[in-house]
């Protein structure tokens, strides 16, 4: 498996080209710059004799010029300030001469957006990468608009349970912290131990510690994850079971429900009313309800996604093309990374262009088990709607722990906003295997 690097945490930063003037003495500079460089920009005219001069007069070399330093495409040469100099000093200098147009420090930027130093982060592409969802700059965003990691914001993981606490044979997933209480309406009781690792990773993804140096980041990392238990050990749950759960997190004030959970493409809205009718009662009481569009690589979207009331999410790739195994159809909202192949796809040219099936796919790593319930890793394998269900879950509750669209969004006005945000990819405008566009979490949080 290729890994991929973070990336550049910092590139030089081109000077920009404006007269300063009246500057009486050496300045501080508040900003990083390159120890030892300055920019200068000669005046039309200026030969490379009194370039030369100037240079020297300000402790610095590398005059540029004709056979000097190579001019950036606005006009300036990098000098070197010589031992003993301040870069501040030699500023100074070069603006004092009526030959200057004007010098700066090498001034310096740094990658926008919380780069964290979990050490899984670079394997996440589908956090930072091409066809990511950009969260090193919603974290930002969300904090500034005191909602770091989306604090305050409640979500229901209906999945296969959660490494949430230490109980019995069960152990807490290391790198997940913030939780209330849940309920297993597999077994009928208060713990809802996950026995499968599903829906831990799902978990993680919507809520995983962050910038702790330990495991993968998560999205909305600061927000409270309610796990119930729908879904036993080998992944399968019945109608009955997952109504129940559905009503139980709108009961106890979960504002998101997850549910990286199918039904098999045949299953008709009239053989699951209580499912149907769980959706559109978390709908009307304020909860957006979130779900896998499923993984039969079908031409309709399965329940409980397709619920009229439900957000239905697609899958894509590390190229930004529709996953192989993904659900499309006319009920799918949007779009988020579920790792995998690439979908054979020709009839579009988005698709042509970006879409090639007989490449290897990567994977969506967050912590869960690995050998047995209390062995925690960052395993290869998962891939699916399921993956991709919980980034639109957690971006979700960074835009309602932000306030961004106000006090107490209604799920409508979420969805709107995540919709409204995305990047369009595929056919132009809302289609079939996208929905509005793969989801982006600084859009949707400016």
């Amino acid at each position: 498996m290729r890994r991929l690097p973070l990336p550049a945490a910092i590139v030089s930063a081109a000077a920009l080209a404006l007269p300063l003037l009246g500057v009486a003495a050496p300045a501080a500079f508040a900003a990083d710059y390159v120890p030892g460089q300055v920019l200068v920009k000669y005046k039309a005219g200026t030969t490379r004799q009194a370039a030369v001069s100037v240079a020297h007069a300000a402790s610095a070399t590398g005059a540029g010029l004709t056979g000097g330093t190579a001019a950036t495409a606005g006009g300036a040469h990098k000098l070197a300030v010589k031992r003993g100099a301040s870069v501040a000093s030699a500023v100074h200098k070069l603006r004092s001469d009526p030959r200057v147009d004007y010098a700066v420090p090498n001034y310096v930027a740094h990658a926008s957006g919380l780069m964290p130093d979990d050490p899984g982060f670079r394997l996440q592409w589908n956090f930072s990468g091409e066809f990511g969802i950009n969260m090193p700059d919603a974290w930002d965003l969300a904090k500034a608009r005191k909602a770091p990691g989306g604090r305050g914001a409640l979500v229901a993981v209906l999945d296969t349970g959660v490494a949430y606490q230490r109980f019995g044979r069960y152990r807490k997933a290391p790198d997940l912290a913030h939780f209330t209480r849940g309920f297993d309406f597999v077994d009928g009781d208060s713990h809802p131990n996950d026995e499968n690792g599903h829906g831990t990773h799902v978990a993680g993804t919507i809520g995983q510690s962050t910038g702790n140096a330990m495991g993968a980041a998560g999205i909305a990392y600061q927000s409270t994850i309610m796990p119930v238990r729908v879904l036993d050990a080998d992944g399968a749950g019945d109608t009955y079971a997952i109504a129940r759960g559905i009503r139980y997190a709108v009961r106890r004030k979960a504002r998101v429900i997850n549910m990286s959970l199918e039904f098999d493409a045949s299953v008709r809205a009239s053989q699951i009313p209580d499912i149907t009718s769980a959706v559109r009662y978390a709908r009307q009481k304020g909860v957006l309800v979130v779900a896998a569009a499923g993984n039969q690589a079908g031409q309709a979207v399965a329940f409980p996604a397709r619920a009229r009331d439900a957000t239905a999410v697609s899958a894509t790739t590390i190229r930004g093309c529709l996953a192989d195994y993904s659900n499309t159809g006319g009920d799918v909202d949007i779009a988020a990374p579920g790792g995998g192949r690439d979908a054979a796809l020709s009839d579009d040219p988005y698709d042509v262009a970006h879409c090639r099936p007989s490449a290897p796919g990567q994977f969506i790593y967050q912590q869960t088990f690995t050998s047995s319930v209390r062995s925690f890793g960052l395993p290869q394998g998962y891939e699916g709607t399921s993956m991709a269900a919980p980034h639109v879950s957690g971006v979700a509750a960074l835009i309602i722990a932000s306030k961004v669209i106000g006090e107490n969004p209604t799920p409508a006005a979420v969805e709107h906003r995540l919709e409204s945000t995305a990047r369009d990819i595929g056919a132009p405008g809302p289609d079939r295997r996208y929905g509005y566009g793969l989801l982006d979490a600084a859009a949707a949080l400016r």
